[in-house]
Parts: structure tokens; sequence; C-alpha cells
């Protein structure tokens, strides 16, 4: 039976959200704080968690950066009043799987959660990436260049994976979105272009081009005076 965590301290929330996902079949847990969210979250026994940002004790960000430094793959996704650009941001550079602004409709909140308990991406990992000098480990998750490591976000690793994985490629914002994110994703592709100034802080500034009018595309070999 697929076991899912609901973090959330609005009781009217919470409860329509354990009906519905009752209803549907799974098994819930409901907890009210962000405490309590990381010690259930982090046990290893649920398979996807449903989290709150605005708790008492802990907010939902901070247990889902606690979460992801302890190194948990459990898929999350976020629920929050705010549709900022900078929440959606952070909320996705902590390593949430996806995110959803209240209110929000049961029947799109379900269709995530199957979507986020089957995977999204079809393809089987390497254990390794390659693109010039730059490294990713698939398994590890980690990334180098020239053998010095590279942190990168769980949301940054992701991309820059689907950017290796069509190299030379010119990928659209749309495409990035929905590889990345996911096809639910309510966000601004704004999201995006955020994300690529990242990985060009990290990685350098020529690695990922700019096609203007189409998207991006990361290059194996840099050449000089590419555009940005």
């Amino acid at each position: 039976m697929t076991r899912i965590l609901i973090a959330d301290d609005e009781p009217r929330i919470a409860a329509f959200l354990v009906k519905g996902l009752t209803a549907a079949g799974y098994t819930t847990t409901q907890v009210s704080d962000g405490v309590k969210a990381l010690d259930y979250a982090s046990s290893g026994e649920y398979d996807l968690l449903i989290l709150d940002i605005g708790m008492p004790r802990m907010d939902g960000l901070a247990v889902l950066r606690n979460l992801r430094a302890m190194q948990s793959i459990v898929p999350v996704i976020v629920l929050t009043a705010s549709d900022s650009l900078e929440s959606t941001v952070a909320a996705l550079e902590g390593g949430a799987d996806d995110y959803m602004t209240k209110p929000f409709r049961f029947e799109e909140l379900l269709s995530r959660v199957k979507l986020r308990l089957r995977g999204t991406s079809p393809v089987t990992p390497a254990p390794t990436l390659v693109c010039g000098d730059l490294t990713l480990d698939i398994d590890l998750r980690t990334a180098e260049i020239g053998g010095r490591t590279i942190d990168l976000s769980a949301r940054e690793f992701v991309m820059a994976r689907t950017l290796i994985e069509n190299a030379g490629r010119v990928l659209s914002r749309e495409q990035l979105l929905s590889r990345v994110w996911g096809y639910h994703f309510e966000g601004s592709s704004n999201v995006v272009d955020v994300y690529v100034r990242y990985l060009r802080n990290k990685l350098g500034q020529d690695r990922i081009q700019t096609v203007r009018g189409v998207g991006y595309r990361i290059v194996c070999q840099p050449e000089e005076n590419a555009p940005l």
C-alpha cells in the first residue's frame, strides 16, 4: 500500500487531503508541524510527502532542505499560499519535485501525486555523463569540472543532466520545464532563465549558449565568444 505523508497545519485543508487521498486508495498520515514532518519523512516509511510551506516549529523550506541534506529521495509536492517566482525558485532550489499554490483543485493534485509516484523520467540512468571537462555522476548526484567538485542543488543537477543528455541540441524553455519540473508545473517559464543563470555561474558562462527566440543548448567544447 502506498503511504503518503501530509504535512499541513490548516485543519480543513489537512482533512480535505486525508479524505481525498484515502478515497483514492492511499494510506495517509497527517502531521501539523515541521519538526514532526521532518522526523516522519526521514524515516523512509513514506512514498511521497505533501508539504505545506507555512508551518509552526519549522517551516516547510527548512524541512525540505534538511530532508535533502539527509540524502532522502522521497518525492515532495510543496503547497503554498504564495504564487511569486521567488517562492517557486526557493522551493525548487530546496529540492521540491513539484509546486502548487492554494487554493487548488484536488483532481489536479491527485494527478501530480500519481505522476511523482510513478516517476517522470523514462531514461535509464547512466553511471556518469561526460561533456568536455564536465562530468556528472548520476548515482552520487555530483558534478566535477576538471576533477574539481562543483556544488549543484538538486534542481540544478537535473537541469544540467537534461542539457548534457541532449548535448548540441537546442531545448526550448517549454521542453526544459517539462523535463526538469514536470509537465504539470504551473509556474512561469522564467524559472528556466533563472536556473540557466545559476548553472552559468557555476559551470562557466560559455558552456550554456542562448539560441535567441528558440532556447538553450550546452556545448561540450565551448567556443570563444559564444553567444550568451
